[in-house]
């Protein structure tokens, strides 16, 4: 791994455009727990799809439960190493930016300023009629209160129109904006690190072979394997402890 550590930070070194895509596995270690490991979300609670969640009114509660269940943990949770790493490589100029499958804005709060967010984010719900957007803590709080007709799901307070998390769900589409920055971050990348990724799940995953194509230096740092383990350098070990020594060596602080 060591091998593997030097030979990243050469080519971040020598980048001039390098991009982050981030997975899961980079928040597990602020524990948030990943959605296909043994023990992870999918386990506990059924995906709901959009268009049941559209169409359900039982849909709609259960994932409301869901999200119930989860989303104080995430709120609660704290940056590790691996997002305070790539912090400071953003406001070192050695990242342009970061493209993320995680809803926990954890990025961000560990000072990431140029982050986009492919799947949405766990700290809005976002009304489906009119599009207002609500602090998650403030929908939660209609939970299990309902109304005068005993809805136990969270309306709009401008329209009454349903609230959904502002995340993605299976079958909805990605924000086109957000995916079409993306793409061009990808395409103008001459190195590009996948982070925490299975890279199993498109159009996210296609990223790192979008930017491969285009000529850039493909890093992957995950705990297990990817369809992409013929990059330029992979290293299957822990995201904190391997990006902050990459981050070290990239920053001459070793």
């Amino acid at each position: 791994m060591v091998d593997g550590v030097h030979r990243a930070a050469h080519l971040m070194r020598t980048a001039r455009h390098t991009v982050a895509l981030t997975g899961a596995g980079l928040s597990t270690e602020s524990g948030i727990p990943d959605f296909r490991s043994p023990g992870g979300v999918w386990e506990r609670f059924r995906p709901i799809e959009y268009q049941e969640f559209l169409a359900s009114h039982e849909a709609r509660i259960e994932h409301w439960r869901y999200k119930q269940a989860t989303v104080p943990a995430m709120l609660h949770a704290e940056p590790n190493a691996a997002h305070r790493a790539l912090a400071e490589l953003e406001t070192a100029g050695r990242l342009v930016a970061v493209i993320t499958q995680n809803i926990d804005a954890l990025h961000q709060r560990a000072g990431s300023r140029h982050v986009l967010e492919l799947h949405g984010t766990n700290l809005e719900a976002a009304c489906l009629d009119c599009g207002a957007r609500v602090p998650i803590g403030d929908a939660l709080e209609q939970l299990g209160r309902g109304d005068a007709e005993g809805d136990a799901v969270p309306r709009c307070a401008q329209c009454g129109g349903w609230l959904k998390p502002a995340t993605v769900s299976f079958g909805q589409a990605l924000p086109a904006d957000v995916l079409r920055e993306a793409a061009a971050l990808a395409e103008k990348s001459d190195c590009f690190l996948a982070l925490g990724s299975s890279l199993l799940v498109n159009p996210a995953a296609a990223l790192a072979g979008l930017a491969k194509r285009c000529g850039a230096a493909l890093i992957v740092i995950t705990l297990g394997d990817t369809p992409y383990d013929v990059a330029d350098v992979v290293i299957h070990g822990p995201l904190a402890a391997t990006l902050t020594r990459i981050a070290a060596l990239v920053l001459d602080r070793e």
